[in-house]
């Protein structure tokens, strides 16, 4: 494989002929063999499912490379600024993966009808005084929400702010968009913020009871 400064790269990659296409093999070989260390704390490469989305990333990569070869500013080797773009491809890929067959309705009321279930599980506390505190603050933000949010931000908050599931994402399955969302997330927050101060709450008050870890 020839060794390239990042003026050669982009020139490569911007040639018409054989050095393009040279060029392009040549940092396939560079996104496959950097795929396996960038994406071992998400996938192993025993996953049956890993080499399938190593060369759909190397290839969505390729792509996106060429589009934005005039946006490289030369501040690092062009080759970690190649990485760093494969690798944002590779996590928002698992993420969509991990949520396709996730329907908002199933994401957001469990079997026991209580959509903090997860955070009241993943609550350790140090003593059983803080385990009662903090289950009867998940309880009360329970019935926060229930109470003072619409349908429609009860889901963004649960399937965004507590599940994880990425704002796209979410933004797709409730048919609108990323800048909607954001507004409507705000307005949530908002909304949560002067219940809490109705009940005598802070933020701060919500998020003591997790330091008990």
């Amino acid at each position: 494989m020839q060794k390239r400064t990042n003026e050669q790269w982009i020139a490569d990659l911007k040639d018409k002929g054989t050095k393009r296409e040279t060029a392009l093999t040549d940092l396939r070989q560079i996104i496959l063999g950097g795929l396996p260390f960038a994406l071992n704390k998400w996938l192993s490469t025993n996953d049956p499912r890993f080499t399938a989305l190593a060369e759909e990333v190397t290839q969505d990569t390729l792509l996106r490379v060429i589009d934005r070869l005039d946006t490289f500013e030369g501040r690092s080797q062009f080759t970690t600024w190649v990485h760093k773009i494969a690798v944002r491809i590779a996590l928002t890929e698992l993420r969509r993966k991990r949520w396709e067959n996730v329907s908002l309705e199933k994401l957001t009321e469990g079997e026991d009808n209580s959509p903090l279930k997860d955070l009241m599980m993943d609550h350790q506390a140090s003593t059983p005084e803080d385990l009662v505190e903090g289950t009867d603050m998940m309880q009360r933000i329970q019935r926060i929400i229930g109470e003072e949010l619409t349908e429609k931000q009860r889901q963004a908050m649960i399937a965004i702010a507590i599940k994880g599931m990425p704002l796209e994402e979410v933004a797709r399955r409730m048919g609108s968009n990323r800048n909607a969302l954001y507004k409507l997330m705000h307005d949530t927050r908002l909304r949560l913020k002067r219940r809490l101060a109705k009940e005598g709450l802070t933020p701060a008050d919500v998020l003591a009871v997790f330091e008990h870890r």
